[in-house]
């Protein structure tokens, strides 16, 4: 069986500073929630969470990749090549969002192909998670599995890659939140206390 519809009621858009109106493209019976947003932002955990307190499937496209192929994403950009692994991204992307009743977290830069950017609105809430250039380094300082930070001043890239896909995410949102200072899981209960969610698990999730 689909999920129920439900709506995201305007509170949800409304009751914080950290979060910015819901925009014109949002529309009721959106059946996934798809987060956006620079690496170290936390998408993959509080995705987790909110899939977990709705009862429904959680995938990580980079993971759902790394699992389809049997290599991880370093090996993937070393053999392929970064359009090699964005096409790869994209018909995964194309793949889990066939579905319904899933929290999706994208990779960082599946904002980059504008076929990616219609496909998520289309088929989600998409969520901007936005954090700073400061938090992401932070974030990711010791991490050796994000190939476009392994070269150079990775400060300096952090920040190049906000200033070329910040418009995209924005472009692609039709919500974007300040992760701020916050934990991942007040930042969930916060989605799903304003959404009505977070009581009631939907039926199974249609298979894809």
């Amino acid at each position: 069986m689909n999920p129920p519809d439900f709506v995201f009621p305007d509170s949800l858009f409304h009751d914080s500073p950290s979060l910015y109106p819901l925009d014109a493209g949002y529309h009721a019976g959106m059946r996934n929630i798809i987060l956006i947003g620079p690496m170290g932002a936390g998408k993959t955990t509080i995705g987790r969470l909110l899939a977990n307190r709705l009862g429904w499937q959680f995938h990580d496209s980079d993971r759902e990749i790394e699992k389809r192929t049997g290599a991880s994403i370093p090996l993937i950009f070393d053999i392929e090549g970064e359009a090699g692994f964005r096409q790869r991204e994209h018909d995964m992307l194309a793949e889990l969002t066939a579905g319904s009743g899933i929290v999706l977290a994208t990779g960082g830069g599946a904002v980059l192909r504008a076929d990616n950017r219609e496909l998520l609105r289309e088929n989600g809430l998409v969520i901007y998670l936005y954090t700073t250039v400061e938090r992401q380094f932070e974030r990711t300082r010791h991490d050796t599995q994000r190939p476009l930070l392994q070269k150079g001043d990775r400060r300096a890239t952090l920040q190049r890659l906000m200033d070329e896909r910040d418009p995209l995410y924005r472009e692609t949102a039709h919500q974007v939140l300040e992760t701020g200072g916050q934990t991942p899981r007040v930042m969930a209960d916060r989605i799903l206390a304003a959404s009505g969610l977070g009581g009631a698990a939907p039926d199974a999730p249609r298979s894809r």
